[in-house]
């Protein structure tokens, strides 16, 4: 439902350097790290990114063993174990911005509307949102195997990322016009826009009073060649809803 290529999932492709100043892992760590991207099940990924934690408590990749620990979690549907992981990374390091990224988008789906710390949790989740979009621009390309060109469309997507984490924050506090200028920056952004990014837009539409775009924006969703089943299932849904307002309007 969603691109997410940052530097740490480069790693997870072979690439074990985060940063230009990064050592090369030692044989010990870098066995460890494989054992982390060659495991199988979310169970056995986490199982062995705690075990890399706790045999190199002072590694320079715990963030990046953490993060296949918190992807893992956020993949299998289980955010609350997601965002403690993502948190753990931050603590490893706190200038981790995917980690950011990610905490202020999962708080922000989390986030019910009674909560009675709603606006404490959408808060956190903004100032997560705006310090990783900060750091995005000085942020050091991963290793010399991919051009700068290729880096810079990464860095689009993760601020892409960013605001699209913003509009789930706006939605979720009912500001449903900054919901969708968010989403609306965030499919201009992206190197390549994501239909989920515009279902979630055409549900701002909808929420904020403008069904009519959101109709048309959907139109578009539901044109897209090789639309995955279950987003064309709630793209679906989301145009019934649309109609439906439009209607009663």
């Amino acid at each position: 439902m969603k691109k997410v290529l940052t530097a740490v999932l480069l790693l997870a492709m072979g690439a074990f350097a985060l940063h230009a100043q990064q050592k090369p892992p030692s044989p010990e760590e870098l066995t460890a790290l494989q054992a982390i991207v060659n495991a199988k099940t979310v169970e056995a990924r986490v199982t062995a990114a705690d075990s890399f934690v706790t045999s190199f408590p002072k590694s320079e990749y715990l963030p990046f063993a953490l993060t296949m620990a918190a992807e893992a979690y956020q993949m299998s549907g289980n955010s609350t174990k997601a965002i403690i992981y993502y948190q753990q990374v931050l603590e490893a390091n706190p200038k981790e911005y995917n980690a950011m990224l990610m905490l202020a988008a999962e708080t922000a789906r989390t986030t019910r509307e009674f909560d009675l710390d709603k606006e404490e949790k959408l808060s956190k989740a903004e100032k997560y949102a705006r310090d990783g979009m900060a750091l995005i621009p000085s942020a050091t390309k991963p290793n010399a195997q991919f051009t700068d060109a290729q880096w810079e469309e990464l860095k689009k997507d993760d601020t892409a990322r960013a605001h699209e984490a913003l509009g789930l924050i706006a939605a979720a506090r009912k500001k449903y016009d900054v919901a969708a200028s968010e989403f609306e920056t965030a499919a201009k952004t992206a190197s390549q826009p994501q239909p989920a990014t515009f279902i979630r837009l055409g549900g701002a539409y909808t929420d904020g009073g403008k069904p009519a775009e959101a109709i048309a924006t959907l139109d578009k969703v539901l044109a897209m060649p090789n639309l995955p089943d279950q987003l064309k299932q709630i793209a679906q849904s989301e145009k019934a809803r649309a109609e439906k307002a439009k209607t009663a309007k």
